[in-house]
Order: structure tokens, then sequence, then C-alpha cells
């Protein structure tokens, strides 16, 4: 097994064992987080939807997404270079957010967990499988939570010196699906690792393939951009 291939599933069972540590306090802490002072609730509520699905592909976030395809474009030479940028950024962003949800809503059917509203009958612990047709119960992972971390992912990989504001904005949006009463810790947590594993392997096969990215002599992928810079 290649050492980026073997890395990566070290953080794949790192990020296991972080949802499963975060599953004893789970009761306690979503409580405590829906206890806080109104205006912090307030402005949770403003923001945690900008964490759907369809924003990323219908809303605001498509917005983002095109703009930042048509600055790269603009940055290529040549007509035959602007086009593959533009339909490899596309697609690059379109198979990373379309995986994650595809993962994380097949998760919540097969999981399904019940929502912290069902908390005083359920206990936070409630799993019924293959019952997450219903709303309250898919709970696990979060949906919004996977969506802003392959959005913020997909951007941290192709400009990781803004990786930190990335990541700082998918968790503040993955924290407000708990203030709002929405999930537990380790529903986002495992729905924030979803999505940034989406990028991170979407990547790979992109960088496999030299369409956007290139493998470092790590074998990590690294935006090509940066190697043109490097030189």
């Amino acid at each position: 097994m290649n050492r980026p291939l073997s890395s990566s599933l070290w953080l794949l069972l790192t990020a296991v064992l972080l949802v499963a540590a975060l599953l004893p306090f789970d009761g306690i802490l979503s409580q405590t987080a829906q206890a806080l002072p109104g205006g912090v609730v307030a402005f949770n509520k403003r923001i945690t939807d900008f964490g759907t699905f369809a924003w990323m592909i219908y809303g605001s976030g498509s917005i983002v997404i095109v703009a930042y395809i048509l600055h790269r474009v603009s940055r290529s030479d040549g007509f035959s270079s602007k086009t593959k940028t533009g339909w490899r950024l596309a697609l690059y962003f379109l198979v990373t957010i379309g995986s994650a949800s595809i993962v994380v809503h097949l998760a919540k059917l097969v999981i399904g967990r019940a929502r912290p509203e069902l908390f005083t009958e359920y206990g936070a612990h409630s799993i019924s499988f293959l019952s997450g047709h219903d709303w309250v119960f898919q709970s696990f992972p979060s949906g919004h939570s996977a969506a802003v971390g392959s959005f913020f992912g997909a951007f941290s990989m192709l400009a990781p010196r803004l990786r930190i504001a990335f990541a700082l904005g998918a968790l503040a949006i993955g924290i407000s699906r708990v203030v709002v009463g929405a999930h537990y810790p380790s529903d986002v947590a495992a729905g924030l690792l979803v999505g940034l594993w989406t990028a991170l392997m979407t990547a790979f096969f992109f960088a496999r393939r030299t369409w956007l990215f290139r493998l470092d002599d790590k074998g990590w992928p690294r935006p090509k951009n940066s190697f043109n810079a490097a030189t």
C-alpha cells in the first residue's frame, strides 16, 4: 500500500475515533448548546441554512463557485486551456459535493438516529435502522455539515493557503446545527468529515489524471498552480 493511501486510511480511522469520542457527551453538549443566550441562538439560526446542499448547488453557493471558476479561467492562457480549466473545476465541485450528498443521505436512511428534539423521549443514542425516511430519525450524520465540509473542503484543496479560514467557516455552520437543536455534536463531526473526505479523495482521483492537481513528492494532491508558483 502506498504511503499517501495508508496515511489517508489513518486519517479516516482518526475521524471515526473522534466521532466515537463525542458520542458519550452528545446529550449534555446538545442541551447546553440549546440553552445558550437568545442572541447566540438567533445568530446561529440565521447562518445555519447556508449549509444545505441546495444552497451549494442552486443558491448563493453556486454563485461563489461560478465566480471562482471564472476567476481561474481568466488566468489561463489560450482557449483550450481556459475550456479545460473551466469544466474540470466544475466537475471537481460537482463530484465532491455530489458524492458527499449521496454518502450522507444513504447513511441517514440506514442508521435512523433520533434527532435532539426527541431527546426526552428517546435519549441521545436511539438508533432505528432503516427507519430514516422520517425526518426526525435522520440525525446522523448531519447533512448541513457534510455540505459545508465538501464545499469548504473543495476550496481548501484548491487554495490551501486559506485552509484555516475555510475550516473555520465549515466549523461555524456545523456548530450552528447543534445550537439550533437539529443535530448532536457527533452528527456534526461525522458530516464535516464526510465532506472533507470526499474533497480529498476527489482531489486524489483528479491528481492521478493531472486535472487541476498533481501529486507532490510525498504523493499528496496539490494544486497545479502551486507547482508553477514554486518554479
